[in-house]
């Protein structure tokens, strides 16, 4: 967590600026998912550049031509969704748990992206979510959902995948983008300072017609394996 003072220190002439124009983009409703976006973006790029971390993307060609997609990474920690955003240049949401709402910078965050926030012992709240993802992506919105539910806290290794997190999916009809993060635990759960550097690796999108005979827990599975092998090898190169 050193890392987030630092990189605040690190940008201790612009931060405020930024964090408050944020502020103010999520209270004023005439900006678009687009401009909240690329401010995010620029965020992004110093909090970065500030806080020594470098990010390498690997298979944007893989990243869909039209809006309408949920991805599905694995779940490493807090610093997954900044490195994401600092790859994907398309807006896209977040499914995120209810808890990280009162996080004060990050749900400013989540405001701006739009996230739907999801109470996993709520079945009936879990249910409405589902469809209210599902019919934003029907309408060309992109989401992000970790179908681990929780990070792995064993750094590169890739958890359990839920079924019951690829049924927006399949409501939707959409593609799902298979994202590999590998490193993305290191800027913000080790103590260390150093320079680090963080991969991510969008595989190519399963379109709908490639799953939509399997079950839930059968997407996850191959979505899971998929993630897995790509993890794999790039950490042993």
């Amino acid at each position: 967590m050193n890392r987030i003072y630092y990189m605040i220190f690190k940008n201790i002439l612009v931060f405020p600026y930024l964090y408050l124009k944020l502020l103010f983009m999520v209270k004023v409703k005439k900006y678009t998912y687009l401009q909240k976006y690329k401010h995010l973006r620029k965020i992004t790029e110093y909090a970065n550049k500030g806080g020594n971390v470098q990010v390498e993307a690997i298979g944007l060609e893989n990243i869909p031509k039209e809006n309408g997609y949920i991805l599905f990474p694995n779940h490493q920690g807090m610093y997954d969704v900044l490195t994401i955003i600092a790859t994907h240049h398309q807006p896209f949401s977040v499914v995120m748990k209810k808890e990280l709402q009162k996080i004060p910078l990050l749900c400013r965050v989540f405001q701006a992206m739009g996230a739907v926030a999801i109470d996993r012992n709520d079945i009936r709240q879990s249910l409405k979510v589902i469809q209210q993802v599902s019919e934003e992506v029907s309408s060309g919105r992109n989401f992000l959902i970790f179908a681990e539910g929780t990070r792995s806290k064993e750094g590169n290794k890739v958890g359990k995948f839920k079924g019951g997190s690829f049924k927006a999916a399949t409501k939707a009809k959409c593609p799902i983008l298979p994202v590999a993060l590998i490193d993305a635990f290191k800027p913000f759960d080790e103590g260390t300072l150093d320079r680090v550097k963080v991969k991510v690796c969008y595989l190519e999108p399963i379109l709908y017609e490639e799953y939509k005979s399997m079950n839930s827990n059968q997407i996850a599975e191959m979505v899971e394996e998929k993630i897995k092998s790509k993890v794999d090898e790039l950490t042993n190169i």
